[in-house]
């Protein structure tokens, strides 16, 4: 079965799209988490504080899916 470039060029940017929205989100993951767990080690009650921030990161990953999702879309239609 024959594609064309421009079919090969979206799947690449909707690997790209998750890829590095997963690398980002990793990157600022690293900070937060290290902070999340000297706030909870000196007051339990950050427990829940530190949790909301350690997965707000998670929702771009997840917008990267969604952008990819979509690109696909597009090459199929």
């Amino acid at each position: 079965m024959a594609v064309d470039i421009g079919t090969g060029l979206l799947a690449i940017g909707a690997g790209l799209a998750v890829g590095l929205s997963a690398i980002g989100a990793g990157i600022a993951e690293k900070s937060i988490g290290a902070a999340a767990v000297g706030a909870i080690v000196e007051d339990r009650k950050n427990f829940g504080v530190a949790l909301l921030f350690t997965v707000i990161p998670e929702t771009i990953v997840i917008f990267g899916l969604v952008i990819a999702i979509m690109v696909l879309q597009m090459a199929t239609a």
